[in-house]
């Protein structure tokens, strides 16, 4: 196939149009990386596309929260899947290095500084939102904390803020700080401080950013459906079942739990951890309500998997999703006998870098089984 330029990948007279969504959940992006290099070798295969080819070939937008926005930029920066596998696995150790001094409800439980370094190392310390070296359109999930206010930043020149004389512009923004803003889960690091405006007299505004998935949108797809459709994203991609597709890939889905404990911190936590659940299960109700989606599951014993349902009466894209349960059944249907109790006890941990193996192998194992070219129409290609 022939590589878009980034400039028709956005054009919305260039389609059909295709959006890759990647969720959150810290070092359990390792299991995303497992669909992701089986959707990478199935589409380099059906369009005899060669060693070449990259996901930014084919996806027009793709959309990150949190680890997700790590893996989005690599690939939109023409990075393959197994290139970013590579820097994963050095990441779990340098990043989740637990120190003594950091201990305590008071303080970030890890030191952001091998973070900054692997982005800046992975992304190019001067490498802005609005560098060429992004080959496709990148949206990337963010919350600024200061306003309370979800923030998609994309490399959408016709974005309202992309090249805006009020402030600096978004365009401007480094990319690894982008990144950085929206892996700055609370508890885990410390908030990420983005200089947003300068004075002719000198004076700066900067913004304080948390991680994405503190928002509604730890899982962006729907986010990244937004951008993609609403006016004032200023993208205003058509919408229909043969005129749009999205493919949204999961880190896993976490059994509820509630651990007596004396800290309220951890309860804190805790919360918002279910919070982020509720609202990741919220986004997935609304995809399959609005779709045409081969992949559907059923939601709650309630509404099952809407397939007799349509908001609206039409549908707007054409949705896959993939994603499973991080609970004992959910894991002895990819690998039957192979997961011990002590790793089905942490597997669902976003920071324990020990799961990584086990991550990998259970990706490439449900991507292996779910993930069918059916699923993904050749009108698509």
């Amino acid at each position: 196939m022939r590589s878009r330029t980034l400039s028709e990948h956005l054009d919305r007279s260039v389609g059909p149009k295709r959006i890759l969504s990647l969720d959150g959940g810290g070092i359990r992006g390792a299991l995303s990386l497992g669909y992701l290099a089986r959707l990478e070798g199935r589409l380099r295969e059906r369009l005899d596309a060669g060693e070449g080819f990259r996901l930014c070939d084919f996806f027009d937008l793709i959309a990150g929260t949190s680890t997700g926005a790590i893996i989005a930029a690599g690939l939109a920066q023409g990075m393959s899947v197994e290139e970013i596998q590579r820097e994963y696995r050095a990441l779990g150790d340098d990043v989740f290095e637990k120190s003594f001094f950091r201990r305590g409800v008071l303080r970030a439980k890890y030191d952001e500084s091998n973070l900054i370094e692997m982005l800046q190392r992975t992304f190019g310390r001067d490498v802005t939102l609005g560098s060429d070296r992004l080959r496709t359109g990148l949206l990337v999930m963010t919350k600024r904390l200061d306003t309370g206010s979800p923030w998609p930043l994309t490399n959408n020149p016709a974005g309202k803020f992309f090249d805006t004389a009020e402030a600096i512009p978004n365009r401007d923004y480094p990319l690894w700080q982008v990144v950085r803003a929206s892996t700055a889960a609370p508890a885990f690091f410390d908030p990420e401080w983005i200089e947003i405006a300068r004075s002719p007299e000198g004076w700066s505004t900067k913004g304080l950013f948390v991680d994405g998935g503190v928002s509604p949108f730890n899982n962006p797809a729907l986010q990244a459906f937004m951008v993609a459709t609403l006016s004032g994203h200023q993208l205003r991609w058509k919408c229909g079942a043969d005129a749009l597709l999205v493919v949204s890939i999961g880190t896993g889905r976490r059994e509820p739990s509630v651990r007596p404990t004396s800290a309220t911190a951890g309860h804190a936590v805790g919360s918002l951890v279910s919070l982020m659940d509720d609202c990741g299960s919220l986004v997935e109700t609304m995809m399959q309500w609005m779709s045409r989606s081969p992949t559907a599951r059923g939601i709650d014993a309630d509404v099952g998997d809407l397939g007799a349902d349509l908001l609206g009466g039409a549908e707007q894209f054409h949705y896959l999703r993939y994603d499973l349960e991080l609970s004992r059944r959910g894991l002895e249907a990819y690998l039957p006998g192979e997961v011990s109790d002590a790793e089905l006890q942490r597997v669902s941990e976003m920071d324990d870098p020990r799961n990584l193996p086990l991550l990998e192998r259970l990706g490439a194992a449900a991507a292996e089984r779910d993930m069918q070219d059916a699923d993904l129409p050749d009108r698509f290609l």
